[in-house]
């Protein structure tokens, strides 16, 4: 059983627990945030979604006392365009409650992080104020994406959809999705690799989605590397939480796009 697989077991479990006791009550955001889209497809640097993450299964704790809100506002000070927030308790010791309270402290789009299978967890992440949710193709076949994307959309919520693969990067352009994230992490190994940006990307070149390079980004380096690929942003999550100093690092990530000489 891969560790995907792992995942996507604990969340039926959860689905079913969380069906069990939610109220399915729908509260109207106080923010109203601007959407991801729009946010990063015009912009002369690289956009950032930086993530409040405590652990992940390929690198254990990360940042087990870090305060959401604290982190958060620090990132939004530094310039990051869009924030993420890791819900996952078990495999990612996050809740729905740090998304709760960042979404009280920032007005910048907000994705709730989490393997999503079902529609009441889209609903509890719009209830706990994300303005963005993620559908990963690798986890449920192409009709039920399309189910959970309209669903997402009918709600509206903007949809990261990450791919890792060409195959799945089809997918998302058969369900019309406009914001991708290539992701280059291997959610059977978890191990990574910039080359899946831009091996994916290619397929993306003549379209007018909005695609993000996740995973993996550590330096300017690897910022240029995407950057040339075509990404207009990129999710990093590890570099920020491990970074003594979040505004010096923002702005190493934060690379302009290349003018054009005339």
């Amino acid at each position: 059983m891969t560790i995907l697989d792992k995942i996507l077991k604990q969340k039926k479990l959860e689905v079913r627990e969380l069906k069990a006791i939610y109220s399915g009550h729908k509260t109207e955001s106080s923010k109203k945030r601007v959407s991801l889209y729009n946010h990063f497809i015009h912009t002369e640097n690289m956009s950032v979604i930086a993530e409040v993450k405590r652990a992940s299964p390929s690198k254990g704790i990360i940042n087990p006392d870090v305060d959401p809100v604290a982190q958060a506002k620090a990132y939004v000070t530094a310039g990051a365009g869009a924030i993420s927030v890791l819900t996952d308790r078990q495999f990612f010791k996050g809740s729905m409650a740090d998304l709760s309270a960042v979404a009280q402290a920032v007005d910048v789009p907000l994705l709730c992080k989490d393997f999503i299978i079902d529609e009441v967890q889209i609903d509890a992440a719009k209830d706990h104020g994300a303005s963005i949710i993620l559908l990963i193709a690798a986890a449920l076949p192409e009709t039920r994406l399309k189910e959970l994307y309209k669903y997402a959309q009918s709600q509206q919520l903007d949809i990261l959809f990450e791919v890792h693969n060409e195959e799945e990067a089809e997918t998302a352009l058969n369900i019309g999705a406009n914001i991708i994230g290539i992701n280059n992490r291997n959610l059977k190994t978890f191990e990574v690799d910039l080359a899946v940006t831009e091996r994916v990307a290619s397929l993306l070149q003549q379209t007018d989605c909005l695609f993000i390079s996740e995973s993996g980004i550590k330096t300017k380096e690897d910022v240029e590397r995407v950057r040339e690929a075509g990404a207009k942003g990129i999710l990093v999550g590890e570099t920020l939480m491990r970074s003594s100093n979040i505004q010096e690092t923002m702005s190493e990530i934060r690379i302009p796009f290349s003018k054009v000489v005339e």
